[in-house]
């Protein structure tokens, strides 16, 4: 019998990774507030992606597995979640404009199965090289809505590809969900 898999998340860009790499799974999204005092990037998103995941697993029946997963940018030791305006976005876009960063994506697994759940907790990293970009450009892509709903206020797989100059690591880290990652993991937990 295959397993039921459920991501806990309403990314629509999980979803498409999700389906990229031929799983089948349901949207359940986590609406626990997220909360965390953790300072370092990958205690944050292992943290919160933890949050999500376990607000599913405890709101179903099992067997399943739950996929939280949480994604945030950090630059010069600053973590950028998304922007909350338009002007945050300015600043974000400003202050990785011309420089390298970091993307960080926490994902947790939980294995509903029998009476004990099994919990697998992974972080991946992703150096991101941002070219230069000025005031108009910045303004440009605001207006197209796009940075309003992501990490560091920019998506890699839309408009802002023109100014990402390299990327060191999994590039579907950066869209919000190492999948290559993911899969091995799944493999090693008997799923697929």
């Amino acid at each position: 019998m295959k397993t039921r898999i459920v991501l806990a998340s309403a990314s629509p860009r999980r979803r498409e990774l999700l389906s990229q790499i031929g799983l089948t799974y349901e949207v359940l999204p986590s609406q626990k507030e997220e909360a965390s005092k953790a300072r370092e990037p990958s205690e944050l998103v292992t943290e919160l992606s933890a949050q999500k995941a376990g607000d599913i697993a405890s709101s179903i029946e099992g067997p399943a597995l739950i996929i939280g997963a949480d994604t945030v940018v950090c630059h010069n030791g600053q973590i950028l979640g998304k922007p909350r305006s338009e002007e945050e976005a300015a600043g974000m876009l400003a202050f990785l404009q011309g420089d390298t960063h970091q993307v960080y994506t926490g994902v947790t697994l939980i294995l509903k199965s029998g009476a004990k759940n099994r919990e697998v907790h992974f972080t991946e990293m992703t150096e991101v090289e941002f070219g230069p970009m000025d005031e108009s450009e910045i303004r440009e892509y605001i207006a197209t809505g796009e940075p309003m709903d992501k990490a560091g206020a920019y998506g890699i797989q839309g408009f802002a590809a023109r100014y990402i100059v390299a990327v060191r690591g999994d590039y579907s880290n950066v869209v919000g969900l190492p999948v290559a990652r993911l899969y091995r993991e799944l493999k090693k937990l008997d799923v697929l």
